[in-house]
C-alpha cells in the first residue's frame, strides 16, 4: 500500500533549498509506486520564483491542487517530508522526515537540535560535514524542576546524501565572448559566507599583469535590473583602484535556467572555477563545475570536500589553506548562525598560490595534458558515483527506512495532548 506523504518545501523557488527540494522530490516521485504524493510549497526569502512550464511543472501544480481538495477534505497523511531549516519543522504527521541543509559552521543552533529530537522521527542532510556538526554539537539545558544543568545532543537518526549529477541531450549556445586568454568562473551570491570581496582583491593582485579573467556568476538578493545595477556600480568602483591592471571582469546577472547554467561551466573560453567560501552546506556550483570537467580551485573546508576527496582519500581540486575562527557578528542570526559556531577563512597566499599554480598548470604545454587527463577522469568518477539513478535510488531507502508503521490513532491522541498542553 503506498504512502501518503506530504511534501513540504520550496521547490518553485530559485534558492539552494529549492534545488535541494526538486532532488528530493524527483527522487520520491522515481517511486510512485512506494508514494502517494501531496505538496506544500514554500517561498524562501527573497528568492525568485521557477517560471519554466514543462512536465514537471505541470505535474506539481496538478499535485498542489490535490493537496487543497485533500486536506480541505480532512485528509490525513502517513508520513511528512519537510524541506527547510530545522528551528521550522512540524509534528504533521505519525512519521516527520526533516531534511535540512545549511549548516556552514561548527556548530548548530540549540533550537536545532531541540526540534532535531522532538518533531522529527529521521534527518537527512546534504553533506557528511552537515551530518556531522549536527552530531557533534552540544548545548547546555537545564531541568526547569530541579534546576540540573546538563549537556544537551542529537538523538534522531541522521543520515546524509550528496546531489546526482544532472544530464541533458544538449545545452542552448550562450552568446558569450571573453577578450582574456584564461578565465576563472566564480558562482555566487555577494554575502559574507561566499567570500566574493576578498576573492576579487585577491585575484587581482595575484593576476594584476596577466591576460586572465574572472567571470562573475552573482547577484545581492534578487535577479532584478536594480539588483544588477547596483552590482555593476559596486563592482566598477572597486576595480578602479587598480587602473593599470591587465586582468579583467565579466559580470554575468540575472535568471538561468539549468540547461543554461551547465552551457556556462562547459563554454569553451571558461578554464577553471574558483569558490572560496568561509562554508559549504555541499557547494551545488562547485560539483556541477568539477563534473562538467573544470579544475576547480577551493577553500579546503566543508560540504564540497564530499566530492573534491575522491574514495582513496585523494584531493581533486586545488586546495587553499585555511584557519577555522568565530563567525563574524553581522552573520549571526538568531536560532541559525550562533555567535559561539566558527567557520574557515581562508588564508590569501594560499588562495593567491593555488590560484597561480592553477593557471600556469593549465596554460604550460608540458602539463596541460596531464592535467587534462586526471580532470577526465575525476569527471567520469563523479558522473559514474554519483548518477541520478544511484542518487534516487539511494534517497529513497533512506526515507523508506524512516517511514515505520505507526498506529495513526495513537499519534493524533498524542498531537492533540501537545496542543491541549502547550508543548
Amino acid at each position: 500500500m503506498r504512502k501518503k506523504i506530504l511534501f513540504k518545501g520550496p521547490l518553485l523557488t530559485r534558492s539552494g533549498y529549492g534545488e535541494q527540494s526538486r532532488f528530493a522530490l524527483r527522487a520520491l516521485r522515481s517511486r510512485e509506486d512506494l508514494f502517494d504524493i501531496y505538496i506544500q510549497p514554500l517561498k524562501w526569502g527573497m528568492t525568485s520564483w521557477l517560471f519554466e512550464f514543462d512536465e514537471e511543472r505541470e505535474w506539481i501544480d496538478s499535485t498542489i491542487e490535490k493537496t487543497i481538495a485533500y486536506t480541505q477534505q480532512g485528509g490525513q497523511f502517513d508520513m511528512s517530508f519537510q524541506v527547510t531549516i530545522p528551528n521550522e519543522w512540524e509534528k504533521l504527521a505519525p512519521v516527520n522526515i526533516g531534511y535540512t541543509a545549511g549548516i556552514e559552521t561548527t556548530k548548530v543552533a540549540p533550537i536545532w537540535l531541540q526540534y532535531a529530537n522532538e518533531k522529527v522521527d529521521k534527518i537527512i542532510t546534504i553533506s557528511s560535514h552537515s551530518m556531522n556538526t549536527f552530531k557533534n554539537t552540544k548545548a547546555i539545558a537545564e531541568n526547569p524542576q530541579t534546576g540540573e544543568r546538563f549537556n544537551y545532543e542529537l538523538q534522531t537518526p541522521i543520515e546524509y546524501i550528496n546531489y546526482p549529477v544532472k544530464t541533458y541531450e544538449s545545452l542552448p549556445e550562450l552568446n558569450l565572448s571573453f577578450d582574456t586568454a584564461f578565465n576563472f568562473l566564480a558562482v555566487a551570491q555577494f554575502g559574507p559566507r561566499k567570500n566574493l570581496t576578498n576573492t576579487i582583491k585577491w585575484f587581482i593582485e595575484e593576476f594584476h599583469d596577466d591576460n586572465v579573467g574572472l567571470v562573475l556568476k552573482t547577484n545581492i538578493a534578487k535577479n532584478s535590473v536594480i539588483d544588477r545595477e547596483n552590482i555593476r556600480e559596486d563592482l566598477t568602483n572597486f576595480v578602479s583602484q587598480f587602473p593599470d591592471r591587465k586582468c579583467k571582469f565579466y559580470l554575468i546577472h540575472g535568471d538561468m535556467t539549468d540547461e543554461e547554467m551547465h552551457a556556462l561551466y562547459e563554454h569553451e573560453q571558461i578554464d577553471a572555477f574558483l569558490a572560496l567560501p568561509h562554508g559549504e552546506g555541499f557547494g551545488l556550483p562547485i560539483f556541477e563545475a568539477a563534473y562538467s570537467g573544470l579544475p576547480v580551485v577551493a577553500t579546503g573546508w566543508s560540504g564540497h570536500l564530499d566530492f573534491l576527496v575522491d574514495e582513496e582519500g585523494k584531493e581533486q581540486f586545488y586546495n587553499v589553506a585555511f584557519d577555522l575562527q568565530p563567525v563574524q557578528d553581522k552573520v549571526v542570526w538568531e536560532n541559525v548562525i550562533i555567535k559561539e559556531s566558527m567557520w574557515a577563512y581562508p588564508r590569501e597566499q594560499s588562495a593567491k598560490r593555488q590560484m597561480r599554480l592553477c593557471y600556469e598548470q593549465m596554460t604550460n604545454e608540458e602539463t596541460r595534458g596531464t592535467e587534462m587527463i586526471a580532470l577526465e577522469k575525476n569527471m567520469k568518477r563523479l558522473r559514474e558515483e554519483y548518477s541520478a539513478d544511484k542518487m534516487y535510488e539511494k534517497f529513497v531507502e533512506m526515507v523508506s527506512d524512516g517511514s515505520e508503521e505507526l498506529d495513526i490513532d495513537a499519534w493524533l491522541e498524542e498531537l492533540e495532548s501537545d496542543m491541549v498542553t502547550g508543548e
